[in-house]
Parts: C-alpha cells; structure tokens; sequence
C-alpha cells in the first residue's frame, strides 16, 4: 500500500469513527481490529502490512488528534485519551519523550539544555506562527 493511498479522506473517515468508540484506555481497540476496520482487510504480515496503520496514526497525532496507545500481555491497542487524567498524562508523557530527545541533543552538541533550547529557538524564528523573541 502506497502512502498516498493511506491518508486518505475515507482512512481519515473510518480511523476516526473507529477511535470514537474507543475513548479511555479500558476501551482500547487492538491492532488487528482497528486496521480491519479502517482497511476493510486483514493484514498478511504484522510489522509490514501495520505500517500504513500507524502512519495514519501519527499523521492524525500531528494533527492534534490525542490517540494514545498502551501495550500489555492482557492487550492493549489504540484509544482515544479520556479528558482529564488521561489527556493530561498523554500529553505529560509527549514531553517527556521530547525533552529526552532534546536534551540527548544537547549533550551531543556539548551545551547546556537551555542554551540549546535558545538556539533552537532562534534557528525555528516563526514555525508554527510563533515569533522568536
């Protein structure tokens, strides 16, 4: 499956009425289930036929979309992050993961973390509709 054939408006439709079933982490649909539902097929190989999955997936995160994901023994899959609590950690766990990220970068770069998110800062100048100070 090609990526243009991926995000399309119908994937979008399907994922996104799929997921509206499936708000909170007990509710949470599983990788097999939510690619039937959203491809209308089952896949052939796990890893390879999931990928379009979870490009769709993240395309709608970037979006602001909060699909959040859990993995267990007993299950797991895909959700729709519940407000309060849940939102509140999904989006606590995304910075997290990019402040790890940033300050790995910084240490590479052999700066402090503030003095690299300053330099990052003036380098994105505007990105996102934001005016560096």
């Amino acid at each position: 499956m090609e990526k243009r054939e991926i995000d399309t408006a119908e994937n979008r439709a399907r994922i996104l009425a799929e997921m509206s079933s499936h708000v909170g982490r007990h509710n949470a649909i599983g990788m097999a289930a939510l690619y039937e539902a959203v491809f209308d097929r089952t896949w052939d190989n796990r890893i390879n036929d999931t990928r379009a999955l979870r490009h769709l997936v993240t395309i709608l995160r970037e979006e602001g979309v909060p699909i959040n994901s859990s993995s267990s023994q007993d299950g797991g899959g895909y959700y729709l992050a519940a407000a309060g609590s849940e939102l509140t950690d999904y989006l606590r766990r995304n910075e997290r993961q990019a402040l790890r990220k940033l300050k790995r970068n910084a240490r590479i770069k052999k700066v402090s973390l503030p003095n690299y998110l300053g330099q990052l800062r003036l380098e994105m100048g505007g990105a996102d509709g934001e005016e560096a100070a």
